[in-house]
């Protein structure tokens, strides 16, 4: 866009209900601006409307933009200012006759008031979400980027605050990384760090400024930041060690948008190590006991995220954080923040899989304060998810198993498995897993049908899912009164288990194997299990490189050699030498699994000679001296096994050497 620089004569007339301008030059030709065709038309179809006079106004004010020079311009500008273009009426008003391309045309302009003037009005505009789509589409972003690189600071603080605004959709933050805006926004962060750690008060003008534009650069940032190739590009162009030190400022409206950027950055495993490294995450801990509940949400999501890693968990506890996340699970205002509460409860979750933290959650009495979460109705489903993963990484502890019976939860987690939330589906059936093992919870489970709502989860076309039923499955079957007869009264269910061994996923056979070890102990089942083809589909896994489905197809194999001639087809299918192979792993729990299993194939006089012959006997005289009582007896009973055919081989051979001399002998006497 071109403006006429001419000078002219420019009258303004201001009333209380109407703004234009007036322009006069020294053309006897020259006339105020008229409308276009297309113009009168919208104007005639909005007229059939209740249109309030602002639109007519602001309509107005947009045709003296397209029409008047500089000075008409800037002046139209900060009346459009004046009026509240956050309304949806007056918004329709500028982009009905192309005002939006006007002022994103001005932003190319050298005329610093112009500049700001269509700034002040694109931060308000790019609050909707159909303005953000429009401006990228206009090729707003590419210029916004290029105006961050104009020394006026006023000016690159209004870019940034737009930019914060248009960057919340994906193809607005696309163009940032693409047109360099990143780098300039970090650039905008590089303050003194005084500014930061003095009241607003005591700052001067020049000093104010700074953290305004350290807070609008870290706003422009948190938007962009939520695209992880633009959290790559961050990290490289050294946004990190800003981030920290502006996380340390006393400016809450700093603070803000620099947590909001970590949490969005800690999707990152090299930025979580980043923050970890930076000291950053003793610093977001004290933000957790903040007046402000974003603030508390943007450091709970934080710490939630970044908790994988064992030290961070730790500086976690040991900065004091874990108090306030329980202190917001407690305080009832929390439960009406849904996004404050998923937060909190994810925190909980991930900082309870160090055990040190499990024990200061006992001293704050947090199982009582989660499973009266699950007693709400209407909670959203990914707090339960997250509740419930924080119960299973306590429950791990054999004491809060009975914690959580006399609490109640038991019943409540049993009907969670009514819910189609695959997170949460994954969640409850290990916290389900660890109660089992407790006698009363057991009983509870059981009488609320609990076992078959688990069974059926086999069914879900959800790998992690299927893997967490699986194991759930282990300890149910194990410490039921009558398992046997409990599997059988599942129609088709041992069925569903065997298909699973058909699966690719290599987590799912292992839970489907350590399910099978413990299904196969019931000699009906094991019978119903081999007529539907257990044994071919363990023996197409022995060749695997897991050690954890070494270990339970293992114990698979063991317990189903019991059954008609499983033990003689496992090993003319060939699965003796892989096992025996097992023997060479350096985990002591696949050697004691291939042990048991061995030992189990021995009682075939077949798969004997095919041990001997694949060198077992080796291992198994260094396995016999193990500590682990378990491998020492299925070692030494392999032992026996192979020594007892080789005695009767031995025998046999003696009496027919025997056989043979006595004739001889007989041929001398003749």
């Amino acid at each position: 866009m071109s403006i006429d620089s001419s000078e002219s004569e420019v009258k303004v007339v201001i009333g209380p209900k109407e703004v234009f301008v007036e322009e006069y030059s020294d053309s006897p030709d020259s006339s105020p601006p008229s409308s276009v065709d297309d113009e009168d038309r919208v104007t005639k179809e909005r007229a059939k409307e209740d249109i309030p006079p602002e639109y007519w106004h602001i309509q107005k004010l947009v045709k003296y933009l397209k029409t008047g020079n500089q000075t008409a311009t800037v002046v139209s500008l900060c009346c459009m200012k004046d009026h509240d273009l956050t309304t949806e009426i007056n918004q329709a008003a500028i982009l009905e006759v192309g005002g939006l391309e006007i002022l994103i045309n001005l932003l190319e302009v050298e005329d610093l008031n112009c500049k700001l003037g269509s700034l002040e009005i694109l931060k308000v505009l790019s609050q909707s979400v159909e303005i953000k789509r429009r401006i990228t589409d206009l090729g707003g972003v590419s210029l916004l980027s290029e105006n961050l690189c104009y020394p006026a600071r006023d000016l690159q603080i209004l870019v940034a605050e737009t930019i914060h605004n248009v960057a919340q959709i994906h193809k607005a933050r696309k163009h940032v990384r693409k047109t360099g805006g990143i780098p300039r926004l970090i650039d905008l962060m590089d303050v003194p760090e005084n500014c930061l750690l003095t009241p607003m008060a005591e700052l001067n003008a020049d000093e104010k400024e700074s953290v305004k534009i350290a807070m609008s650069g870290a706003r422009g940032l948190w938007s962009v930041s939520r695209s992880i190739k633009s959290v790559k590009l961050m990290m490289e162009s050294g946004a990190v060690p800003l981030l920290a030190r502006l996380l340390r400022s006393i400016h809450m409206d700093v603070v803000i948008p620099t947590v909001g950027t970590l949490s969005n950055c800690s999707n990152d495993p090299d930025f979580q190590l980043a923050i970890q490294t930076e000291g950053m995450v003793s610093d977001v801990v004290k933000q957790l006991s903040t007046e402000f509940a974003d603030l508390r949400r943007y450091a709970a999501e934080t710490i939630f995220k970044c908790s994988e890693n064992p030290i961070t968990r730790d500086v976690v506890r040991q900065s004091g954080g874990l108090d306030p996340l329980v202190g917001m699970v407690k305080n009832p205002a929390t439960k009406l923040d849904k996004p404050l509460l998923a937060a909190v409860t994810g925190a909980i979750w991930k900082t309870a899989i160090s055990p040190e933290n499990v024990e200061r959650y006992d001293q704050l009495s947090t199982i009582h304060a989660l499973v009266n979460l699950l007693q709400d109705v209407d909670e959203s489903e990914q707090v339960l998810s997250n509740v419930v993963g924080a119960l299973h990484e306590c429950l791990k502890f054999e004491h809060n198993r009975e914690t959580l019976r006399r609490a109640g939860g038991i019943p409540y987690l049993v009907n969670l498995l009514n819910y189609t939330y695959p997170p949460l589906l994954e969640n409850v059936p290990m916290v389900l897993r660890e109660s089992a093992k407790e006698d009363g919870s057991m009983r509870i489970i059981e009488d609320l049908d609990g076992v078959r709502l688990i069974w059926s989860l086999l069914k879900n076309p959800s790998p992690r899912v299927q893997t967490n039923a699986a194991w759930a499955l282990v300890p149910c079957v194990k410490y039921s009164y009558d398992s046997g007869e409990m599997v059988r009264s599942f129609v088709g269910g041992l069925e569903i288990v065997v298909r699973l061994l058909e699966s690719k996923n290599t987590e799912v056979l292992a839970a489907v194997c350590a399910a099978i070890s413990e299904i196969a102990q019931d000699r009906e089942n094991l019978g119903v299990i081999s007529d539907h083809g257990v044994v071919p589909l363990l023996v197409n896994h022995v060749k695997t490189d897991s050690d954890t489905l070494k270990e339970y197809l293992g114990y698979a194999v063991a317990y189903c050699c019991s059954w008609g001639s499983n033990r003689k087809d496992f090993g003319r299918l060939g699965a003796i030498t892989p096992l025996v192979g097992y023997m060479t792993s350096e985990n002591p729990l696949v050697k004691r699994s291939a042990a048991l299993a061995l030992f189990h194939l021995s009682e075939n006089y077949f798969n004997c000679v095919t041990m001997h012959e694949s060198g077992v006997v080796n291992f198994l005289l260094k396995t016999v001296a193990s500590t682990d009582k378990d491998l020492q007896e299925a070692s030494a009973g392999c032992l026996t096994n192979i020594r007892k055919l080789a005695l009767e081989a031995e025998t046999v051979h003696l009496v027919k050497r025997k056989g043979v001399m006595d004739e001889s002998d007989d041929d001398d006497e003749d």
